[in-house]
């Protein structure tokens, strides 16, 4: 079926949450527990228990009192009984009522524990995000997923038919996005969109650091399992660190901006991450992306032991420079050197609890829906645009990338653990790499 052309014009005019992100408000930074109804206990499911899943489910039962974790899915019967054991050694099982009849092993659980639930946690490998969100909406379920929201550009796709439905049964959606709900990138982003910086007219964002885990083969794995435990250097499972890190500093740049980038240039490669555990992955990225009112933004992300490491965001206006991140916390400067603001933090909750209390909140009130899914897809195809044109050299355009229907991900409910994966090894164990001037995806 022919895919919908969907342009810039679709986020900025369609989507109410896409530029403004999560508003500040009195109650943001509050108790929300205080506010909650007394109703029925919510049941929530976690699919995919890995520590990010976990992290979250401590988070979602803080946010509300009368929330119960009653079902885990996973591919990993291991990552299913460690995230059992961890949260019931925090919550015990007052708080924990997973029956052994309600942890889903294996490709295609997720359905499982979906069913099962009120509100799901979404926080399997990205690469998987599309088809679970889907059937969650499906379903009638409200949602947190980790971002990025997909790997690809089916995935996006997907994603925003899945998101029309949320709104029209008003489930509440939140995406791991957490800057959008920091009280420093809250404020600045309200002082910027009220002038006070100016107009902006070029950034610099970072996620430079020295790389994650690596996972290495063992000899009783299929292929297939491999790739699953040592999923960041697949880019069906992943989509590379473009996307899976530095989206944070990317959506923030769209986020004060108020739009996406319409087209990207820029080069990327492996130097010092290349061995055959490093599956696909570049470890450095470096794009310009241009945005339609002529900002220029330059984007770094890099996994290099011993080098330069910093995760920030620095905006040039024609009134000052603005910087959040990088150990520094939010400031306003004029191009004299006065503070025009600082932020003092003194009081700040941590954004990764604040945005399950506003999920609950807004589940329980009926009053406020909160959606942010486009908000996740803008910042995820900006990532996937700019992977593109690193690994292609090619200056990428928004609407050539969307009209290019990439697909990476096959569909999980067809898969198992002797299946072949989308990409495999040559027979010196070597996977194929993005060449620059060779990689094309027109």
């Amino acid at each position: 079926m022919k895919q919908k052309k969907i342009s810039r014009r679709h986020f900025v005019k369609e989507s109410s949450l896409a530029t403004g992100g999560i508003l500040l408000s009195s109650s943001l930074f509050g108790s929300p527990t205080s506010s909650f109804k007394k109703e029925k206990t919510l049941k929530l499911a976690l699919v995919g228990c890995g520590g990010r899943g976990t992290g979250a489910v401590v988070q979602a039962l803080k946010a509300d009192n009368n929330v119960k974790l009653t079902a885990l899915a996973d591919a990993f019967e291991d990552q299913i009984e460690k995230a059992y054991t961890n949260l019931s050694s925090l919550f015990g099982t007052s708080r924990i009522e997973v029956k052994p009849s309600m942890k889903f092993a294996g490709f295609g659980s997720y359905k499982k524990a979906i069913d099962e639930a009120d509100v799901v946690i979404l926080t399997t490998p990205p690469g998987f995000r599309p088809q679970h969100f889907e059937y969650a909406i499906e379903q009638g379920k409200h949602v947190f997923m980790e971002k990025p929201v997909a790997t690809d550009v089916a995935g996006i796709k997907k994603v925003l038919e899945a998101a029309k439905l949320a709104k029209q049964k008003k489930l509440n959606v939140v995406v791991g996005l957490q800057r959008r709900y920091q009280a420093e990138y809250l404020e600045l982003n309200k002082r910027i969109k009220n002038g006070e910086l100016g107009k902006i007219i070029s950034g610099q964002i970072y996620w430079n650091g020295a790389g994650v885990w690596v996972r290495p083969r063992t000899a009783s794995m299929t292929e297939m399992e491999y790739q699953m435990r040592n999923w960041y250097y697949f880019n069906w499972l992943c989509g590379d660190h473009i996307l899976e890190q530095h989206i944070h500093n990317i959506d923030v740049a769209n986020w004060f901006i108020g739009e996406h980038p319409i087209k990207a240039q820029g080069m990327g490669g492996r130097e010092v991450r290349k061995g055959k555990d490093h599956g696909q992955i570049f470890d450095h990225h470096f794009v310009e992306f241009t945005y339609p009112s002529g900002t220029i933004i330059s984007s770094q992300c890099r996994h290099q032991p011993g080098c330069f490491s910093q995760v920030a965001e620095t905006f040039q206006g024609t009134q000052g420079t603005s910087y959040t991140g990088g150990g520094n916390t939010a400031i306003l400067k004029s191009y004299s050197g006065n503070n025009i603001y600082k932020h003092d933090g003194e009081n700040d909750r941590n954004p990764y609890q604040v945005e399950h209390d506003r999920l609950f909140a807004a589940i329980r009130s009926r009053e406020e829906v909160i959606n942010d899914t486009e908000i996740g897809v803008e910042s995820t195809m900006t990532a996937i645009m700019g992977r593109m044109a690193t690994y292609s050299g090619k200056e990428i355009t928004w609407d050539a990338a969307m009209d290019s229907n990439l697909g990476l991900v096959p569909n999980e409910d067809l898969l198992d653990f002797n299946s072949l994966p989308p990409v495999v090894p040559n027979e010196h164990g070597e996977y194929p790499i993005p060449v620059p001037g060779q990689t094309s995806y027109f």
